[in-house]
This record gives structure tokens, sequence and C-alpha cells, in this order.
């Protein structure tokens, strides 16, 4: 009888071992809280991205996604932090990955290595940035702020989210370009230049269309122009920099994952599988979408490759305009 039972039961507690085995896998490749570092401040388009992201990927993992902000540097105290963490996927980094780009070119004495110390993860969007203004300065269209700029050298303050971010570094290409001379002030992140800007403290920002378009919605900020091939569906009156005669039409925040060199390529599998399935919901493209981001899910390779480039690139691009970090 016991053993007639025995055969019995055995399918269906088979088919209950199938239907648990993906939880439990999760659970042995995800054993304890993850850590996702934003390296800024709270506010800033990683940080709103960050935390978009954090909820469902712990329902994903079966852990608790921390955001934790580690500002410094314009993102390398952050950076340097995953890239000597335990490489088991458990420490994530969230940024603008431009920075990453322009970091080995910028700092000679950087503590970590771009490309043999963090392993990409997944593209995860792409925003536009935001050229916009303190509603004291004399200009609603980007001709007059040229010509404003000309006429007082000097006299605007443009606010940028760290000395060498690619905010800073458009900024200084558009002044070499158009002749003008602006102070570029560095802040700790893209939510504190925005604020500042706001408060007048500073008067100029280009920075990413998350953490500044809701300054321009509200009014606190007069918003000029934006990258990127169209206009924004969240702010259809603002022309693109093409339209407005601005170079560098194509820069913007390019947000990524990335994780520690080392960690298991079938742990960084599941990490882009399940990130990409959240990219994926309707409900969260809208919210990114309604920031005036585009979502850009791609494989851990394509990834490399993009930051591979964007290294040479950017490289080029700060030799040439004589930048030096700090």
């Amino acid at each position: 009888m016991l053993s007639r039972l025995k055969r019995a039961l055995a399918p269906a507690v088979l088919a209950l071992c199938f239907a648990f085995a993906p939880s439990l896998a999760d659970a042995q490749t995800f054993t304890r809280p993850v850590r996702l570092i934003v390296p800024f401040a709270p506010g800033g388009t990683s940080d709103i991205l960050a935390r978009l992201i954090a909820p469902k990927l712990s329902e994903a993992i079966g852990q608790a996604v921390v955001v934790e902000n580690k500002p410094g540097a314009a993102g390398n105290v952050g950076a340097d932090a995953v890239a000597k963490a335990q490489p088991d996927g458990h420490t994530l980094l969230l940024m603008d990955v431009g920075s990453l780009a322009t970091a080995p070119s910028l700092f000679p004495n950087l503590t970590y290595d771009v490309e043999k110390n963090l392993a990409p993860v997944a593209m995860v969007m792409f925003g536009p940035y935001v050229l916009a203004i303190n509603p004291s300065v004399p200009a609603r269209t980007v001709p007059e702020l040229i010509a404003y700029a000309k006429a007082n050298p000097g006299k605007l303050a443009m606010a940028n989210s760290g000395v060498g971010a690619v905010n800073h570094i458009t900024a200084v290409m558009i002044a070499k370009a158009l002749g003008i001379e602006w102070k570029n002030v560095p802040y700790k992140g893209g939510a504190a230049a925005s604020r500042a800007v706001v408060s007048g403290e500073s008067t100029v920002i280009i920075n990413g269309s998350s953490a500044t378009l809701p300054f321009v919605t509200n009014k606190q900020l007069v918003g000029l122009a934006v990258t990127g091939a169209e206009r924004l569906k969240a702010a259809p009156d603002l022309p693109t920099f093409k339209e407005a005669g601005l170079p560098a039409a194509d820069a913007g925040t390019w947000q990524g994952l990335l994780t520690t060199a080392g960690t298991p390529p079938a742990t960084i599998a599941k990490l882009n599988g399940e990130l990409r399935k959240i990219l994926a919901d309707p409900e969260i493209a809208k919210k990114i979408g309604e920031q005036g981001g585009e979502v850009r899910a791609e494989t851990p390779e394509a990834f490399k490759a993009w930051l591979t480039a964007s290294i040479a690139t950017w490289g080029a691009a700060i030799r040439d305009a004589g930048i030096k970090g700090e």
C-alpha cells in the first residue's frame, strides 16, 4: 500500500521540483541583499532610474535591492566601490556610463580600470540633455542666449554634475565651437546642479531630462533646447540642438548597469534577462518616457562594445578641448 502511494505521488513531487527550480536557482545565486550603488547625490537621473527599477529587480531575484548613493569625483567614488566588491553580482552600479567613458582620459591616477574591473550588465536608457536657464537670464531662445553670452563674457555660470562629466565636456565643446565664454561650475550630481540654477547660484545648465525637465515644466527654469534626433513628447515646444544651431546634438545621458568584473557569466545573464523584462513593462517604459528618456535594453556584449568605443571617442574630445580632471 505504502509502495503504491509513493509511486502515485512521485510525478506530482517531480512536477513541484521543476516548478520551484527557477526560484531555487535564484536563491542560490542571490543569497543576501543586493547593493545598487548610484555614484551621484539623490534626485538626479541615475537616482530616479535606480529607484524605479530596484523594487522590480528585488521581486525578480528574491532579495532586497537597496539603492545606495555614493557621490564624489564625477562618479568615480561609487564606481571604485563596485570595482573592488566581491565578484558575485551582489553589488551593482547604475550611472551615466558616459562618465565611465571619460574617466580614463580625465584622471591619470584612477584607482580602478573601467574595462578590467567592471563588467557591463545592460544598457538601460538614453536621456537627452536639456539646455535651460534661470528665469533671470535675459534670453528666451538659443540665439538670444548666445548673443548675451558673447556680450557678457564670463558672466554666465554653467552648472554641471562634476568635473569631467559628459555634460561638463559638452558645455566646454559648445563654448569653444560658438566662441563664447561661461564659467563651468561643478556640483555633486545633476540634481544638485539643477537646484543651483533654480536658486540662481548658477545660471545655465545642460543636464539630463529626467532631472531637469520637471523644473522647466514647473516654470522654475526656462527650457531652450534638447539634444537627440527628435523633440521630446513631454516638451514638444523645445527645439532640438540641431534645430537651434547648436553643436553636440547627439550628447545625452546614457544610463547603464554594471557589476564587478569576475562575476559569473550566468549571474550577469540572469541580471540582464530580468532587467530587460523590467524595461519591457509598458508602465516602466511609460514612466521613463515621461521623464524624456528612451529605453535602451541591450546585451552585455553590446554594452561592452559601446563602452570601449565611447572611451576612444570621448578621449579624443577631451584631449582636443584640453580638459583636465580634478
